[in-house]
């Protein structure tokens, strides 16, 4: 992995945990000035999470659908491709040994 791409990634990973911290802060002190209630911060909490949670899954899916469609256009086929060219040729080729 490049420097520059590491770097990046370090910097994206502690933005993320100082966003998670300054969050549980920010909650923790609302339910010390009796704003919402600790299963009302535990529940903030575990939804902030989660929707985390989807948008790095929608990040991921729509980085590797980039990955792939930047692939074809390169002229690389897909695994699956590969297999179904595979299997068509081991077909043709014991078609073409039979007497």
């Amino acid at each position: 992995m490049s420097d520059l791409l590491k770097k990046g990634f370090h910097l994206g990973l502690g933005a993320a945990l100082s966003g998670k911290e300054m969050f549980e802060k920010m909650v923790n002190e609302m339910v010390k000035r009796g704003e919402i209630s600790p299963s009302q911060a535990k529940s903030m909490v575990n939804n902030w999470i989660t929707k985390g949670e989807t948008k790095d899954k929608e990040w991921n899916h729509q980085a590797k659908a980039k990955m792939q469609d930047q692939m074809k256009e390169l002229g690389f086929v897909s695994k699956e491709d590969y297999e179904k060219l595979e299997a068509r040729v081991q077909k043709l080729e014991s078609l073409h040994e039979r007497p």
